[in-house]
């Protein structure tokens, strides 16, 4: 362990986690300490890393508490004492309820977040019940919620789980300042003016926070949302609130949105401008040890590191504004990239570790070929709040040109030390070509060439969601005939190079509007395709998704027309049977269920 931790006079090893280990880096006291739902990996692929090396390289002494016990006496949360300027919470790299439950409610037996994928080391809403054990234990030191949990319950949201609205997770944790979205500035911004002397309540003109208040600020760029006893009470003024956030945020200059809770605001400040290249660059350059911290030397491995150990994020943000997804909510609309240099200079780093192979397992985003793709002409943007740059239509103003990620992958692909590089976080391929078969850019074709001859190791994982039409169009993606153009596409590719390669195709049960006769024409497709699938899943409404809005107030909160969602176990289960009906039992248990609801036409449409 000591050896571990020679790191006294070189920071960049790792951040402590016990008392022992602040006082052989010489600490008494932390400056911040982070507790997360997560065991800390020192990675950037992980939040909690991230911050903490913000934080560092902006001046601060930063401990870390992984997964701390809040069944006992609450030891961990008193080990390290109070840190000089504040307590920063989050659930880890997921919401912990869609971490701990299934999309029927049921309890996981795992946690990829957790040495040997055990379940259970962290509690339902984690930064919930980290931030009452803090105001409980230290009710005077500023306490700063962030991550996906908090971000994605900023204001009043659905909570699928309990079946019912919940404010601001302001308002249930107790916390002084929540920062939403990628927290890099904020962070640093808030623990500078907490440095300099400022109180905690009168921090309130950061970018990207959110605070409650008594006094409504003054700020004429403003837009005043439905209390959150009105959303209780009216399912339509909820609905609105979420149009009118989602809106906004997808606007490249934002106002402020202010939302009353009995005698009270909560404020949400207009988020920073998305992020430089050479800003994005210099959070990448932190001396990220890209391994698990010490603590777990001795114990099993960690599941979620294993997987994005050899992995390279080359850009943020997503304009696909997929109904049922919080990537744009979480990470922004628009496109942050990375430049060519500093994404090459990171591939080198893995390639000289101890334990690298030789393969990166992915060199992505949250939609790998989406790199370097913004508006061509800004002030468009400016006016632009589609959630949405390539549904219903590819937006004309979007450069789409894939030439700079060809670019990159040739070069990347001949670093000494690499033998493979594969793109595991799945492409757009309605960035590449259109439903009648057409290219969206001269580089289009060009692009998907050289990721299937080069970048794929056996399977490319793609994801239509669905076949049918209305469900797509509710869900903001395109007309099924895309896939299948790219389908066809692909084996051809495939057979011109002499490779035998599979297409995966990600589909979901159970969206807002699917029926069971849009799941039958799914399983006919399936049959004609002759995919068995294994890339499935059951619609979970998550916080401040528009597929979770549908799903709780039965209608679309754009046009108000009403939609129907499956919504009881059983209902859900029949849904999920008609993906694998090239199992015979499945197709029995189908067609007993067919039978006993009468839908005889069913049965005969899928030859059960």
């Amino acid at each position: 362990m000591e050896k571990s931790f020679a790191y006294k006079k070189q920071s960049h090893l790792s951040f402590p986690t016990s008392i022992k280990e602040m006082r052989m880096v010489g600490w008494e006291q932390a400056d911040v300490i982070l507790f997360t739902g997560d065991a800390f990996i020192d990675h950037p692929s992980f939040g909690t890393a991230v911050i903490a090396r913000v934080l560092e390289h902006a001046g601060y002494n930063v401990a870390v508490v992984p997964q701390p016990n809040w069944r006992d006496d609450l030891r961990d949360f008193k080990k390290l004492g109070a840190p000089k300027y504040f307590f920063g919470v989050s659930s880890g790299n997921m919401d912990s309820m869609v971490n701990h439950y299934t999309a029927n409610k049921r309890l996981r037996s795992n946690d990829a977040y957790t040495p040997g994928d055990l379940a259970g080391q962290r509690p339902d809403y984690a930064v919930t019940v980290y931030s009452k054990i803090l105001k409980q234990l230290f009710p005077n030191v500023p306490l700063i919620i962030g991550g996906i949990e908090a971000s994605l319950r900023r204001l009043t949201h659905y909570d699928y789980w309990s079946d019912s609205l919940k404010p601001s997770v302001l308002i249930d944790s107790g916390a002084d300042v929540l920062l939403y979205g990628m927290g890099e500035k904020s962070i640093v911004a808030v623990a500078d003016a907490i440095r300099d002397g400022r109180a905690i309540e009168t921090i309130m003109e950061i970018p990207q926070t959110i605070y409650r208040t008594k006094n409504i600020p003054s700020n004429d760029s403003k837009i005043m949302l439905a209390s959150f006893d009105e959303c209780v009470k009216n399912k339509k003024a909820f609905a609105k609130n979420f149009v009118l956030t989602e809106e906004e945020s997808n606007r490249l200059t934002q106002r402020t949105l202010i939302e009353p809770y009995g005698d009270s605001w909560i404020v949400v400040n207009p988020s920073y401008p998305p992020m430089m290249e050479e800003e994005l660059d210099a959070v990448y350059a932190l001396p990220f040890t890209r391994l698990p911290h010490p603590r777990y030397d001795k114990k099993e491995p960690i599941p979620a590191f294993e997987m994005i150990k050899d992995s390279v994020t080359i850009h943020r943000g997503c304009f696909g504004g997929c109904s049922f997804c919080t990537i744009s909510a979480h990470q922004g609309k628009f496109i942050s990239s990375r430049s060519k240099e500093s994404i090459l200079q990171e591939l080198k780093t893995i390639a000289a570790m101890p334990t690298f192979k030789g393969h990166i397992s992915d060199l992505g985003g949250p939609s790998a070929n989406m790199y370097r793709m913004k508006g061509k002409n800004e002030e468009q943007c400016e006016r632009c709040k589609r959630p949405s740059c390539i549904y219903p239509a590819v937006c004309k103003n979007l450069e789409t040109d894939a030439a700079p990620l060809i670019e990159l992958y040739r070069e990347a692909r001949n670093i000494n030390g690499i033998k493979k590089i594969t793109i595991g976080s799945g492409i757009r391929y309605d960035l590449l070509i259109d439903p009648k078969n057409r290219p969206i850019h001269s580089s289009s074709i060009k692009y998907l060439e050289e990721l299937i001859t080069h970048h794929v190791s056996g399977r490319l994982k793609v994801a239509p969601e669905h076949t049918s039409e209305k469900v797509l169009k509710l869900v903001r993606k395109p007309s099924f005939d895309s896939f299948l153009h790219l389908h066809q596409r692909f084996r051809d590719i495939c057979e011109a190079n002499g490779l035998n390669q599979q297409l995966i195709p990600y589909f979901i049960s159970s969206l807002p509007a699917s029926e069971l006769d849009d799941m039958a024409e799914l399983a006919m497709h399936l049959r004609k395709l002759k995919m068995n699938l294994e890339q499935v899943q059951d619609f979970t409404p998550t916080p401040m998704t528009l597929a979770s809005v549908m799903y709780y107030t039965g209608f679309d909160p754009y046009t108000e027309k009403p939609i129907s969602t499956p919504k009881t176990v059983p209902d859900k289960k029949l849904q999920q049977i008609f993906f694998f009906l090239y199992k015979k039992e499945k197709r029995e248990e189908l067609k007993h269920e067919l039978q006993r609801m009468n839908r005889k036409d069913i049965i005969d449409r899928l030859r059960l």
